[in-house]
């Protein structure tokens, strides 16, 4: 009862999450990833402070990530195959080997050994992953598909379109790459943001370069920093980049320009979510969420300051918009859960109490919100009206979930709506899920675990 109880939503109530817009005392200038160092228990764990490591104004991300001096990187040179995938198998009179398929709960896992899971991505019965590793991985039903490897620095962030792959990378560029309609296995770098002959170009004129710390000037259409966050307007051709640069930028898909970059916030821009009525969301480890109004197009293309939701100390790790678009949520370095109501203007509609440390990622699909979190636990909530309860608690990572990518699974005349949940860790696991919006109160791991090697 008092695990219900934990779990279950606050409405419209003052909480120490939600001081008055404008007041930003003690401002606590938080990197979107964890410590340099991880507790050895679940007690450590669990007893430890959310907020995470301070964002260092002169750090370039390069150069002491949380993530590069933490313990859980150990990086190996690339090998063919270093993955393998396990399989749950609840019965003792089964032989080990059978993998068997779950109606709900955890299908299997993809165990890396090459480093943190940063970024996932799915489309169909594909699965992209992103890690510190340079290498983006495609998976179809459990096993490896293809591959293909960039010599940039680790996969931060993944979006698909289409048959192209965008991937943001810590180096601060944005990476395309095209699938060959005839091999689809086979992927081939298309592009670069921005592009050689832009940064050429604009390094010719003085009026381009911009102040980006003390004394301190880079191109206005370079990311400076790690590219935290990737978001796409495929209606308009639109790409958004946010940054630990502390901003965001535009891009042309179709051009590979910059159209515009927004010096956003006062710390790491953690999140950017663009939504088709042209509104962009921006979340920074500076503990705010803001909102920018687009207007004009192409080179007189402008984003306005039009709101500012949450002004507070603990970092924004995580934003997500509803499919209908009539929510934004907001995932905090305390583990709260925050959300507005399109319907009331944006008005704050309350806070979701569901993990002890700080949330890493959000996915909504459906009538469903999942979110990650540094306590190893995936919660997932469903909305009825303007409320949200905790259908569910995913339990079995060993290590903080970092990213989720979620697919509606393919109908089989139930009606009732079912997904695939994919969640990455700093485990160095990828696990797969199957939820329906009428689960088990908890979901955990199998008795059991059959190991596929190739």
């Amino acid at each position: 009862m008092q695990e219900d109880e934990r779990r279950s939503t606050t409405l419209m109530g003052d909480s120490p999450s939600l001081p008055p817009k404008g007041s930003n005392n003690g401002m606590n200038k938080s990197d979107p990833n964890l410590a340099a160092s991880f507790p050895s228990s679940d007690e450590e764990f669990n007893n430890r402070s959310s907020n995470v490591s301070g964002y260092d104004l002169n750090r370039m991300s390069g150069e002491a990530s949380p993530m590069a001096m933490s313990p859980w990187n150990q990086a190996s040179p690339f090998q063919p195959s270093p993955w393998f995938t396990t399989g749950i198998d609840n019965s003792n009179d089964q032989k080990t080997g059978t993998q068997v398929n779950q109606s709900e709960g955890l299908v299997g896992s993809l165990v890396r050994e090459e480093g943190h899971i940063y970024s996932l991505a799915a489309t169909g019965d594909l699965l992209y992953t992103g890690s510190d590793s340079k290498n983006v991985r495609v998976w179809r039903n459990l096993k490896e598909f293809t591959a293909f490897k960039s010599n940039s620095g680790l996969v931060k962030a993944i979006i698909l379109s289409g048959d192209r792959i965008f991937t943001g990378h810590q180096d601060g560029k944005v990476r395309v790459w095209k699938k060959n309609k005839k091999d689809p296995k086979n992927h081939k770098r298309v592009g670069t943001f921005p592009t050689l002959f832009d940064i050429l170009k604009s390094s010719m004129h003085p009026k381009n370069y911009v102040e980006v710390k003390r004394k301190t000037t880079a191109l206005w259409i370079k990311h400076c920093d790690a590219i935290s966050s990737l978001s796409i307007d495929e209606d308009e051709g639109l790409l958004y980049s946010g940054s630990w640069d502390r901003t965001f930028k535009v891009w042309k898909t179709s051009n590979s320009k910059c159209l515009e970059s927004v010096k956003a916030h006062e710390d790491a821009v953690n999140s950017v979510v663009s939504t088709k009525s042209g509104l962009v969301f921006t979340g920074s480890a500076d503990g705010s969420v803001k909102v920018w109004k687009r207007e004009g197009s192409g080179k007189s293309m402008k984003h306005n300051h039009v709101e500012t939701l949450l002004n507070q100390e603990c970092a924004v790790t995580a934003l997500a918009v509803s499919e209908t678009g009539l929510f934004v949520y907001c995932g905090l370095s305390d583990g709260l859960v925050n959300y507005w109501e399109w319907e009331k203007e944006l008005a704050h509609g309350g806070l979701l109490k569901g993990h002890k440390l700080a949330v890493l990622c959000l996915s909504s699909a459906g009538s469903l919100l999942f979110s990650g979190s540094a306590d190893k636990t995936i919660c997932v909530w469903k909305k009825e009206g303007n409320m949200h309860n905790c259908l569910s608690v995913l339990t079995g990572h060993t290590g903080p979930v970092k990213c989720l990518a979620v697919e509606r699974e393919a109908e089989k005349g139930s009606g009732e709506a079912k997904w695939v949940v994919y969640s990455g860790s700093l485990d160095k696991s990828v696990k797969v899920w199957n939820v329906s919006e009428k689960m088990s109160p908890e979901m955990k791991m199998g008795s059991s675990e059959n190991i596929v090697r190739y």
